[in-house]
């Protein structure tokens, strides 16, 4: 048998104070800050904001962007899920997605950024009472209706989206 911490986090057992309905959103989330990790353990800075396949109109998303939109949507569903709305500094860090500005964060910093995001999303999830779980929720200006369970699973399943979309774009770029 593999080492626990060898096997994907699922498969390593229940995490202790997460609440038995949310387990399977902590760990995607655990799994996905694994994986972004390790994709980008010596990732060339010089190609954080390059956009592959960049010809006729059309380009796939950097990696830079998508360690912004990790980091930013997962903060956001997890706003909703609490029954707030965005905050300003959520909407601007919304419309700044995917565009470089100066100062440059590092890939570092980006990827430190995400694990802590990751963390509050954990911290967020250990107190969810179960009993709310399908308390309907609104998403966005339009307030769109949801519930707690649906924007939780889908901030699981975004998040391991968007780490697929990453792994591709780094093979691509660095090949």
């Amino acid at each position: 048998m593999p080492p626990l911490d060898t096997r994907e986090v699922w498969l390593r057992g229940p995490l202790p104070d997460v609440p038995a309905l949310v387990q399977p959103v902590a760990h995607a989330l655990l799994q996905a800050r694994e994986e972004v990790n390790a994709l980008l353990q010596d990732f060339p800075e010089n190609l954080l904001w390059k956009r592959p396949l960049d010809r006729s109109n059309v380009a796939l998303a950097s990696v830079g962007f998508h360690l912004q939109h990790l980091t930013g949507v997962l903060d956001r569903l997890l706003t909703y899920a609490r029954g707030e709305t965005l905050s300003p500094n959520q909407l601007t860090a919304l419309a700044a997605e995917g565009k470089p500005t100066e100062p440059f964060p590092s890939i570092q910093e980006l990827i430190d950024r995400f694990d802590e995001q990751v963390d509050l999303a954990l911290a967020q999830l250990r107190i969810t009472n179960e009993q709310t779980l399908t308390e309907v929720r609104g998403v966005g200006r339009a307030q769109l209706p949801s519930t707690v369970i649906g924007l939780l699973v889908h901030s699981a399943e975004h998040t391991m989206r968007h780490v697929g979309q990453l792994s591709v774009t780094t093979r691509l770029i660095t090949d």
